[in-house]
């Protein structure tokens, strides 16, 4: 009978837990960048 690869299962686990961190991180700038976008005018139209 063959035995389970822990290891391999954690670092795949960690692996999606990284990838999932860096999307949230993406979002989160996406997120940032546009709220600043919207607040702060161009300066020439003043």
């Amino acid at each position: 009978m063959a035995r389970t690869n822990y290891s391999f299962e954690k670092r795949k686990r960690e692996l999606a837990k990284k990838k999932k961190k860096e999307e949230k991180r993406l979002r989160k700038l996406e997120k940032k960048n546009a709220a600043k976008d919207v607040e702060a005018p161009p300066a020439g139209e003043e």
